[in-house]
């Protein structure tokens, strides 16, 4: 899978873009087929090219599916809503403050985000789908309360967040963080297959296999079982 451009198989189309003041990574996975795509997370100033490639192509952006709600990946929602009005924005009801605007405001943004609902809520195995392409959510608690991953399992390629990022972790000094949750999700998301392919919210794709293998922090994680 290559950073820079987009990976094919079967059906399927994954096209990252990463910037933002965090440099944050986006994801779009579409059905090429059918013609139906969704947007993993939404950087500032990041998410245009995504979108334009989905009207380029002609596919009909349904969602903005959000890993969990920090500023730098929530911050171009009214960006992609405004361009996409179907297109649905789903988070975790951990995180709803988040993106309702009442968490606490950490670090000082050159820019605003407005608060708006959600049109649903992303829960603990729930079965979605992108077109023909099912993926299951899983409720990953650590690096925020409302963290969640996307596992495309038919494709094995999780959408990972700040979760597992290549060679390290997210980091659990926030205010809603909590190490202890922390590993036990990393417990959970180490079981998947090692073929898995990892979609992070920041830095380069990698896959399971190489995280178990060179992740000092997630082989620190699994001493404990």
């Amino acid at each position: 899978m290559s950073d820079s451009g987009s990976a094919k198989a079967a059906d399927i189309e994954v096209i990252k873009a990463c910037g933002g003041i965090a440099q944050t990574n986006c994801w779009l996975i579409a059905d090429t087929k059918a013609r139906q795509a969704v947007l993993f997370d939404a950087p500032n100033d990041t998410t245009a090219p995504l979108l334009d490639e989905c009207e380029k192509r002609g596919w009909d952006l349904v969602g903005l599916w959000l890993t969990h709600g920090h500023f730098d990946h929530i911050a171009d929602h009214a960006v992609v809503t405004s361009r996409f009005r179907d297109a649905k924005l789903l988070i975790h009801r951990d995180d709803l403050d988040k993106i309702t605007g009442r968490y606490p405001m950490i670090f000082p943004l050159p820019f605003v985000i407005p608060p708006r609902q959600p049109d649903g809520f992303l829960e603990e195995g729930q079965q979605l789908q992108i077109g023909s392409i099912p993926l299951r959510v899983m409720h990953t608690p650590g690096h925020a309360a409302g963290h969640v991953v996307f596992h495309l399992y038919q494709h094995s390629i999780l959408v990972s967040g700040d979760m597992i990022i290549q060679g390290s972790i997210g980091r659990t000094d926030l205010p809603d963080s909590d190490l202890a949750a922390m590993r036990q999700s990393l417990k959970r998301l180490a079981d998947l297959p090692e073929e898995t392919t990892l979609l992070p919210g920041h830095g380069d794709a990698s896959m399971m296999v190489h995280e178990l293998q060179q992740n000092c922090f997630l082989q620190d994680v699994l001493q404990d079982r």
